[in-house]
């Protein structure tokens, strides 16, 4: 299998990077103008050299001009707390992730290749409906039925947790220092949004995350 890999320099899609590194031919980031985008990629960038991927970014600036969520730059502040739907919902992009895979679909089958691999986990379902195991069946067969070479979806962490994903980092000598998480986009991650909330849980007992707080 050579896949292609929605890649965004977070912790879940870093883990994923390294652990099916000998199956991902090309990893593509997606710059829509979010609050972190900036931070992230620069380590999406960096783990791609280290592992000898090749990296694309694709900018994506009418996301950040036509919709509306508090990621993106220009909208409202980023909620502090908990990781949880009525906290966080403020914080979906709509349908960011269909049109990403769109766009992932597009180029796997231009460069002939098997599948495209996303990160999502189980704790995103409350809150983001494009990360669903409902929407990543139904898209992945959309995916199939509209490529020549019929690209598969995969979601290998659709039904764990990020601890669990965390985990499986920790056992691949990943260095998650060279992650970013922070919805805020700062220089040092906020420690009080819902994701840097998510991001201490997952990472207890082997964070080396430097915080604010």
């Amino acid at each position: 299998m050579k896949a292609v890999l929605i890649y965004s320099g977070g912790l879940d899609s870093t883990t994923l990077l390294y652990e099916y590194k000998e199956s991902i031919a090309l990893a593509v980031s997606f710059d829509y103008g979010s609050k972190h985008n900036e931070r992230e990629i620069a380590f999406a960038r960096l783990n791609c050299e280290k592992l000898g991927v090749e990296h694309i970014v694709i900018p994506l600036e009418f996301m950040q001009k036509y919709f509306r969520s508090s990621l993106l730059k220009g909208g409202e502040d980023i909620p502090e707390g908990s990781y949880d739907d009525s906290n966080m919902q403020s914080t979906v992009v709509p349908f960011r992730n269909g049109i990403m895979l769109a766009i992932a679909a597009g180029l796997a089958e231009s460069r002939g290749l098997d599948a495209i691999m996303m990160a999502n986990h189980g704790g995103d379902h409350a809150i983001y409906p494009d990360c669903r195991p409902e929407f990543v069946d139904a898209f992945g067969k959309a995916v199939e039925a509209g490529t020549y070479n019929g690209v598969k979806l995969l979601s290998p962490y659709c039904d764990i947790t990020k601890r669990d994903i965390a985990l499986r980092g920790k056992a691949l000598g990943i260095d998650y220092s060279l992650t970013y998480s922070c919805y805020k986009g700062g220089e040092k991650h906020c420690g009080k949004c819902g994701t840097c909330t998510e991001r201490k849980e997952a990472l207890e007992g082997f964070d080396p995350t430097e915080y604010e707080d």
